[in-house]
């Protein structure tokens, strides 16, 4: 589980940028090769500064790992959040696509290290999104089911359709070498992929 730690106060000037270099670093690394396969070796190396200086900052490879976790953490939730129930079902949906995409564009690194906390069986993360979170996604299930429920949407499966946003947004970061692969690189493809997914998503969900 993930213990949420309060980040060292009244840090100077260089402190607080020797640390966001480290937790930088840290976010490549362990974005590219997940917590098991990264090194406080590659972490150095990636920020410029000697591994007894990152151990200055931090005790080891997990805290720097569980530091960038809380972050993650903390702002997992925000574009769902912001669903409102009074709004209009199909486009407060539909703005919640292009939130969840907005966020691949600005925080791959963060989606891939996530996915792979969770595909190493998320240990570190899986009783806080359980005790913190899940009730949160569940209240939001509930507005969705709502307006299923009064035929404002289509009769889907409200739990599967989140899961099927996070999938197809998600997507674009997690498997970026793919997506660049087949679809191409740069704002572009994102673009052209929120245009998809909303007009997809927006077609789905239109009650019959």
């Amino acid at each position: 589980m993930v213990e949420l730690k309060t980040e060292p106060k009244k840090l100077s000037r260089i402190q607080q940028r020797n640390r966001d270099l480290i937790t930088d670093a840290g976010l490549n690394v362990f974005s590219q090769y997940g917590f098991r396969g990264a090194t406080l070796d590659q972490i150095a190396e990636a920020s410029g500064l000697s591994k007894p200086n990152i151990l200055y900052y931090f005790t080891g490879k997990e805290d720097i790992y569980v530091t960038l976790l809380n972050r993650i953490l903390d702002g997992w939730l925000d574009p769902l959040d912001e669903l409102d129930p009074n709004g209009d079902p199909i486009s407060e949906i539909v703005a919640y696509v292009e939130r969840k995409m907005e966020m691949s564009r600005k925080y791959p690194r963060e989606s891939r290290l996530f996915a792979n906390e969770i595909i190493q069986g998320g240990t570190r993360v899986l009783d806080h999104i359980e005790v913190d979170i899940k009730p949160q996604i569940d209240a939001k299930i509930a507005v969705i089911q709502g307006w299923i429920d009064t035929g404002q949407l289509a009769q889907v499966d409200a739990r599967h359709l989140l899961t099927s946003i996070w999938a197809t947004t998600q997507h674009y970061a997690d498997f970026e070498a793919q997506t660049q692969l087949f679809l191409g690189e740069g704002d572009r493809v994102l673009t052209e992929g929120t245009e998809f997914l909303t007009a997809l998503f927006r077609k789905a969900l239109q009650p019959g």
